[in-house]
C-alpha cells in the first residue's frame, strides 16, 4: 500500500512510543517476542510411557510460569509476546487441558502485556516454528486441532508419515483457510546446519520457498536473529555460543541466512517475496538462574507497528511493519522511500517510473534510559542495502542474491540530532529495475557483521535490522 502522508507527520507517528501524535492511525512501535517457553516445556521422566500426559514433567526445559513470563516481559518493555511452548508425544492434550488455562490466569494477571496463544511446532520435515494463532473464543480448539494433525512428535513412537514436508504444507493449507488466519515463523534457521541450506540441519531454502507458497499470508518469515543470546555468557569451561548454534556459527548474534548480505534473506527478497525477519528470546531458563537465555525482551526486540491491538498486531507481523533489535541499540525506525507525495515504509510497495529519482530517509529514536545491562550503546553506523527483483528463482534451493550491496553507508557526519532523533537522506538516482531496500545498524566497526566466539559478550555486539521497502516499476505508456 502506498500512502499520500506529509514526511513530518509519517515520521513523527513512526517513530512515536505510544499514539501516534499527529492523528493519524493511533499505531506506534510496539515490542514483542513470538517465541517464549513455560513450565509446559517439560519432558517424560526416564521409564514414562511417552504420551502419558498424566506422567510428563513439568519445569523439566522451560522452568517458569506464563505469569512470570509476561511480568519479566513488560519490565523490559514488551507489549505482546506468544506463548510457543514444546509439542511432543500426547501434548496437545496437555495443552488443552491445562496450558491454556494458565495462559488465561496469565491474560488476567498480566493484562498490559497482550498474550497470544501458540505452540513451538515440530515441523513436518523441517526444524521448529512458532505458531501463533489470532485472540478468538476457539482458539483452544483451533490448537488442538492443528498440534494433533500435524506436530511430527505428537505420536509415539515416531511415525515418519508425520514427518515429511508435504505434510507442513497440507498444514499451512488448513491454516490459510481459516478466518482470522495464524501466522507461522520458522525458528533459529540455521541451528542445526553444517552449511548454508543443509539438508540435515535447520530448515531448508527450498522448504521455506514452498512454505511461502503454500500460504503466503499464513508462513511469513523466520528468526533473523535465534533466542539463547546468553548461551556464551554461562559460566563455565566451555560456552555453547550464542544462539546455541552447533555447527555454523551466528554473525552479529543473528543467523547466516539473515546476515550474509546477498544471502538466503536477499534471496528470496529478490524474488518479491515478502518474507520477514524478527529476532526472539527462546526464553527457557534465564542465565541468572543458571540457564543460557535472556528474559523476553531482555536483549532481543521484534518491533511491529500496530495499535494497541491483538489483530492489528499480527496484521503489522504479516505484513512486515517490522524491525528488530539486540541490546536496546535503537528504540524506532521509520524508513521511507519516495517520489513526490507517493510514500511506502517497511513491508510497503512504491510503484517508479523508470529512471525516476526516489528519495530515501531513515530516522531512528535513541533509546532515552540505558538497556538491560545499563549501558548506552551508541550506533556507530547505519547501512542502506539494496538488492535487484528478478522474480521467482528456477532453482527453489539458491542461496544467493549477487545484485545485492550497500548502496551507502551513514555514519555521525552523516545524520542530524534533535531531541534523541537521528536522521539522514539519501537520493537514488535513476531506478532502472524493481528493487527492494533495507537497513541495519551496528554499534561495532566490523562493515560486515563477523563469526561469533563461542565465548562472546552479546552486549557488546549489538545490531538492527529492518524489514524492506520495495521498489517496483510502473508500466511506461507509449500513447
Amino acid at each position: 500500500m502506498i500512502k499520500r502522508l506529509c514526511i513530518w507527520s509519517l515520521l513523527v507517528g513512526a517513530l512515536s512510543v505510544s499514539a501516534a501524535p499527529d492523528g493519524s492511525d493511533g499505531r506506534a512501535w510496539l515490542a514483542g517476542d513470538h517465541h517464549v517457553h513455560s513450565l509446559f516445556s517439560g519432558g517424560y521422566p526416564e521409564g514414562a510411557r511417552k504420551g502419558d500426559v498424566a506422567s510428563y514433567g513439568l519445569g523439566t526445559d522451560g522452568i517458569y510460569p506464563i505469569s512470570e513470563n509476561a511480568r519479566r516481559g513488560l519490565s523490559f518493555g514488551l507489549s505482546w509476546m506468544a506463548m510457543t511452548d514444546h509439542g511432543g508425544p500426547g501434548l496437545s492434550q496437555l495443552h488443552f487441558q491445562k496450558s491454556y488455562a494458565a495462559l488465561l490466569q496469565s491474560r488476567a494477571a498480566v493484562p498490559e502485556v497482550i498474550q497470544f496463544y501458540g505452540l513451538e511446532l515440530d515441523s513436518p520435515g523441517g526444524d521448529h516454528a512458532s505458531l501463533i494463532l489470532p485472540i478468538t473464543a476457539d482458539e483452544r480448539e483451533r490448537l488442538l486441532r492443528l498440534e494433533s494433525a500435524y506436530d511430527a512428535n505428537e505420536v509415539y513412537p515416531h511415525d515418519p508419515a508425520r514427518d515429511r514436508t508435504e505434510l507442513m504444507l497440507q498444514a499451512l493449507r488448513e491454516m490459510n483457510g481459516l478466518s482470522p488466519k495464524p501466522l507461522v515463523f520458522a525458528n533459529h534457521p540455521s541451528r542445526g546446519s553444517a552449511f548454508v541450506g543443509d539438508p540435515e540441519g535447520g530448515h531448508t531454502p527450498s522448504d521455506m520457498r514452498a512454505w511461502n507458497d503454500a500460504a503466503p499470508e499464513v508462513a511469513v518469515g523466520m528468526e533473523g536473529a535465534p533466542g539463547h543470546q546468553a548461551g556464551s555468557m554461562k559460566p563455565g569451561p566451555s560456552p555453547r555460543g550464542r544462539g546455541l548454534y552447533k555447527k555454523l556459527p551466528t554473525y552479529g548474534g543473528f543467523d547466516i541466512m539473515t546476515a550474509q548480505l546477498g544471502g538466503v534473506w536477499d534471496a528470496m527478497l529478490g524474488e518479491g517475496r515478502h518474507w520477514w525477519i524478527t529476532a526472539n528470546s527462546d526464553s527457557h531458563h534465564n542465565l541468572a538462574d543458571g540457564g543460557e537465555d535472556f528474559w523476553p525482551g531482555q536483549y532481543s526486540k521484534t518491533y511491529v507497528y500496530a495499535r494497541r491491538d491483538p489483530a492489528d498486531i499480527l496484521d503489522g507481523l504479516r505484513n512486515g511493519r517490522i524491525f528488530v533489535t539486540t541490546g536496546d541499540l535503537i528504540s524506532a525506525l521509520a524508513v521511507t522511500a519516495s517520489v513526490g507525495r507517493l510514500r511506502a515504509g517497511m513491508g510497503e510497495t512504491l510503484a517508479v517510473r523508470q529512471s525516476e529519482n526516489v528519495t530515501i530517509i531513515i530516522a531512528v529514536r535513541e533509546p532515552s534510559g540505558p538497556n538491560a545491562k545499563g549501558a548506552h550503546p551508541k550506533l556507530a553506523r547505519i547501512d542502506l542495502i539494496m538488492g535487484k527483483v528478478t522474480g521467482r528463482d528456477a532453482d527453489p534451493s539458491a542461496i544467493a542474491n549477487p545484485s545485492t550491496r550497500v548502496i551507502r553507508r551513514f555514519t555521525a557526519k552523516d545524520w542530524t540530532r534533535r531531541n534523541g532523533v537521528l536522521t539522514m537522506r539519501f537520493v537514488l538516482k535513476h531506478v532502472f529495475a524493481n528493487s527492494y531496500l533495507r537497513v541495519r545498524g551496528t554499534n561495532g566497526s566490523e562493515l560486515e557483521p563477523l563469526p561469533d566466539a563461542r565465548d562472546e559478550n552479546p552486549w557488546t555486539d549489538l545490531w538492527f535490522y529492518s524489514n524492506p521497502i520495495f521498489l517496483s516499476l510502473k508500466e511506461q505508456s507509449h500513447a
